[in-house]
């Protein structure tokens, strides 16, 4: 579906956007057309009984690409899914996918329902239905199609999909990787909850590390004191925000939630808003904040990063003049249309794109895919044998220097690590070297002038040798 005041469909939004990718790598126009089309489409009608009578659920699953396999990809249960919706966010799965280097296709799902409206015992029915919808066409299998949270989704619903995958196929000894995002206790990987809304901070990280890029945008320093708003506090949002706040000491001034907005100069306890957000199922009467009822005006406000982290198309042609921030980082999915792009674009304002800011999710996916197919934890191994020599390093210093070792050096020396501490250091690096890759196109290509065209041509320069490489052109 289009955004507010956007003439394209989102499916035609991240087309237009790939496709300065193109004209900046003089691709022909058939290779072109080749990666950007969606290879299939699978729309399927289901009934299940609720309280006493059938409901019919219409649910997709888009492949956008398998130059990799699996392909990989959420599936998000919301009563706004559709169709294009789905091959746009199955388009760009494919292009975040290359820019992180997690050899994956890209694939989505998504079901017409409002998860609000049912109790569990009646989700976990509908969820389970389309699941085994989903694996009759070879649509979720830990070789071919691998689903994962989005919105409306989470560790519960992927415990579901995969016990019933277990369930089709017994004979599988990898049926924990037909999804990820699993409970850690089903076969998940610590870090996955959090993956992405910490990989938009190790996003913001990297970008802080070049003063050059900073001053680029505006800004000066580093992310302390930062005035950030901040829309959506679901998963990402709130991991996103909490971590900048406690962390980094950014000011998180506004936060924009369904019922409205919370603003205070000072800074937001994200802790203590998002107890709030659980309890009354919203943000209307958060102490200490000013509310505003219309949230989107909010989004217009002056501040040095604004961050998107809720749906697309938040960011559009009839409010993109009007936004203020410095630097605009997408936590969420095509939360800027194509439209509002152009206009930010002309305007100066520096986007850490989607593609690129929001791949953490799917980078954790993939360690936890590994883990699950390796039917083995990362550090088992290892984990003892490190604390051994780091007791050996500490009693080498002390026999050198004859000083006792501060206790904090000690205890950091002599641990080994967890799986969450190299799950953690592997997401950090990813973030790290993408933006680096990324940065060093735009700053060599000429006909490159902003990052997302950047973070395009990185995807896309790989997805072309991939076909290249096995002769498909």
């Amino acid at each position: 579906m289009g955004g507010k005041g956007s003439r394209l469909s989102f499916s035609q939004s991240v087309d237009h956007m790939a496709d300065r990718a193109f004209r900046a790598l003089q691709l022909e126009e058939g290779v072109a057309s080749a990666i950007k089309a969606c290879n299939e489409v699978y729309q399927v009608r289901f009934p299940v009984e609720i309280r006493g009578r059938l409901e019919v659920f219409t649910g997709w699953r888009a492949v956008h690409s398998t130059h990799r396999l699996p392909a990989k990809g959420g599936i998000r249960f919301a009563p706004i899914v559709d169709q294009d919706e789905v091959e746009a966010l199955a388009a760009l799965m494919t292009y975040k996918c290359a820019i992180v280097n997690a050899p994956f296709g890209g694939s989505k799902g998504g079901l017409r329902i409002d998860p609000t409206q049912y109790d569990r015992g009646e989700m976990q029915r509908i969820t389970r239905r389309f699941a085994r919808e989903l694996a009759r066409k070879d649509l979720l299998d830990p070789a071919t199609n691998v689903p994962a949270p989005d919105v409306g989704t989470g560790e519960r619903e992927m415990a579901w999909i995969a016990d019933t995958y277990k369930h089709l196929h017994p004979e599988d000894i990898n049926y924990a990787a037909c999804v990820t995002g699993k409970p850690v206790t089903h076969g998940g990987i610590a870090g996955r909850k959090e993956a992405t809304g910490l990989g938009v901070v190790f996003a913001l990280r990297e970008f802080f590390r070049h003063p050059e890029d900073v001053r680029a945008a505006g800004l000066d320093g580093g992310l302390g004191d930062k005035q950030v708003i901040v829309q959506g506090l679901g998963n990402v949002g709130y991991h996103a925000a909490r971590v900048l706040d406690e962390q980094d000491n950014a000011r998180i001034i506004a936060v924009i939630e369904r019922d409205g907005a919370v603003c205070n100069e000072a800074g937001l306890s994200i802790e203590r808003l998002h107890q709030h957000l659980c309890e009354h199922g919203g943000v209307k009467g958060f102490p200490d904040a000013i509310y505003h009822e219309e949230g989107a005006g909010v989004l217009e406000m002056p501040c040095d990063i604004l961050i998107p982290a809720a749906l697309e198309a938040q960011i559009h042609e009839g409010n993109a003049e009007r936004i203020q921030a410095r630097l605009i980082v997408e936590a969420a999915n095509g939360p800027v249309t194509f439209e509002a792009d152009e206009i930010l674009r002309r305007r100066g304002i520096t986007i850490l794109p989607d593609a690129y800011v929001n791949a953490g999710g799917v980078t954790v996916s993939y360690f936890e895919w590994v883990r699950n197919l390796a039917h083995i934890r990362f550090g088992r191994m290892e984990k003892r044998f490190e604390e051994v020599r780091g007791e050996h390093i500490l009693e080498a210093l002390r026999t050198i220097t004859d000083q006792p070792i501060p206790d904090f050096i000690r205890q950091e020396l002599a641990r080994g690590p967890s799986e969450l501490d190299l799950v953690r250091s592997g997401l950090d690096d990813t973030m790290r070297s993408a933006y680096q890759e990324l940065r060093e196109v735009y700053l060599s290509n000429d006909r490159v002038d902003d990052l997302r065209t950047a973070a395009y041509v990185v995807a896309i320069e790989k997805i072309a040798r991939s076909y290249l490489d096995v002769g498909v052109y």
